[in-house]
C-alpha cells in the first residue's frame, strides 16, 4: 500500500471516530410489506418482536429455518400501514422468496421498495446534521422519523444501531435528493469515505456480517447478537431451537473478536490451542488506528472452553497467536 493510501485510509477512519463521515448506503436493499396480517404474520416469521413496534421504531432481527438456522437478516421499521425490511441489496430477491414461501391464507404482500441512502456517522454526526436542518440529537435509538420537506425533498433519518460512534442513515426514493444532501453534507465539514474504512468500523465494533461471519449453519446465540431476539414474542419459525438453547443456558462456539499478532491470516483459518481445532476467522483486517500502529484484527468463532481458558492455553494459527479482545475493541482491552 502507497503511503499515499495509507494516510487516506487514517484519516478516513479518524473521520469515523472522532469526527463526521459520509458514504452512500449503496449496498441497503429493501422489502415493503402490506397487507391487514402483516404484523402478525410478520411478527411469527422473525426472531424479534414486530408486534411491539410502533410506527417509527425499529429492530434487528434473523429469518430461521426449521432447524433454527440463520438464513437472512433484516432491519424491521415499523410505518404506519406498511413494514420496510433493510437488507443486503444483494440478498433481497431470496429473502423475498424465502419469505413468500410462508405467505399460506394470510393478506401480505412482498415488494421490492427502491430508495436511496446516505450515511453520516461520528460523535459530530449530529451537530453536523443540525447545520443543515435534519433533527439528529433529539431522535432515540433504533427510531426514524420522515421530513416532508427538506429544501424540497422528501427524507427520513435513522437513529441506527452502532456500538460504537452515533451512526445515522438518510433515506429518499429520490436519488436527486441524497445528492442535495451529500453536497450540503460536505460543506458542513462531513468528510467522504470509502468501504474499507466502514469494514475497519465494523471490524471495531464486532458486528459480524451476513455472508461473511454468519453462515446459513450459524444458530442466532452463537453470534452474540441478542439484539435480534426476542424471548417473550410467541411462537415463530426455528423458535424452538434458540428456546432449548436459552434453556440450557450455553451453546458450544461463540463469536468474538481476535487481536492477531504474527503474519496476517486468510479468513477461514482455524485457529487451534494445544494443536487441537477450537475456532475459525471469519474476517481479518490491518487496521490503521489513528495516532497508533497498524493493528491486526479478527472476527470469528471459538469454543466456549478454549475462550475461557485463552489466558493460559494461547490460541494459536499458522503464522501467530490470537488474543481474544473486548467488542467494541479498544486498544486496552485485552481479555
Amino acid at each position: 500500500m502507497s503511503s499515499l493510501a495509507t494516510s487516506s485510509a487514517v484519516s478516513q477512519l479518524e473521520a469515523l471516530l472522532h469526527h463526521a463521515a459520509i458514504a452512500p448506503l449503496s449496498a441497503t436493499g429493501w422489502i415493503r410489506v402490506t397487507g391487514d396480517d402483516r404484523v402478525r404474520w410478520l411478527n411469527g416469521m422473525s426472531t424479534n418482536s414486530i408486534q411491539d413496534l410502533k410506527p417509527g421504531e425499529s429492530n434487528y432481527n434473523f429469518f430461521l429455518s426449521v432447524q433454527g438456522r440463520i438464513q437472512a437478516d433484516a432491519v424491521a421499521l415499523m410505518l404506519e400501514s406498511s413494514i420496510l425490511l433493510a437488507t443486503d441489496s444483494t440478498r433481497v430477491p431470496a429473502l423475498i422468496q424465502l419469505l413468500d414461501r410462508y405467505i399460506i391464507m394470510d393478506d401480505v404482500e412482498l415488494a421490492e421498495h427502491p430508495s436511496f441512502g446516505l450515511l453520516i456517522a461520528g460523535p459530530e454526526a449530529a451537530a453536523t446534521l443540525a447545520t443543515i436542518g435534519i433533527p439528529g440529537t433529539d431522535l432515540a435509538p433504533l427510531h426514524f422519523t420522515a421530513i416532508d420537506d427538506w429544501r424540497g425533498h422528501k427524507v427520513a433519518i435513522l437513529n441506527a444501531h452502532s456500538p460504537r460512534v452515533p451512526r445515522y442513515e438518510l433515506w429518499s426514493e429520490s436519488p436527486e435528493a441524497i445528492a442535495a444532501l451529500t453536497q450540503a453534507l460536505t460543506t458542513a465539514g462531513a468528510i467522504p469515505i470509502e468501504d474499507e474504512a466502514l469494514e475497519h468500523l465494523r471490524i471495531l465494533e464486532g458486528t459480524p456480517r451476513l455472508g461473511v461471519d454468519i453462515r446459513d449453519k450459524e444458530l442466532p446465540q452463537e453470534t452474540n447478537q441478542t439484539r435480534a431476539l426476542h424471548f417473550a414474542k410467541g411462537c415463530y419459525l426455528g423458535q424452538e431451537i434458540v428456546e432449548r438453547i436459552r434453556s440450557r443456558g450455553n451453546v458450544h462456539r461463540t463469536f468474538t473478536a481476535f487481536k492477531l499478532e504474527g503474519t496476517r491470516p486468510e479468513t477461514g483459518t482455524i485457529l487451534t490451542a494445544e494443536e487441537k481445532p477450537i475456532g475459525e476467522l471469519t474476517s481479518v483486517s490491518t487496521i490503521p488506528l489513528p495516532g497508533r500502529t497498524p493493528i491486526q484484527l479478527a472476527l470469528g468463532y471459538i469454543r466456549r472452553e478454549a475462550f475461557e481458558r485463552a489466558a493460559t492455553h494461547p490460541i494459536q494459527y499458522p503464522g501467530g497467536t490470537a488474543t481474544p479482545v473486548a467488542s467494541p475493541y479498544s486498544p486496552a482491552e485485552a481479555i
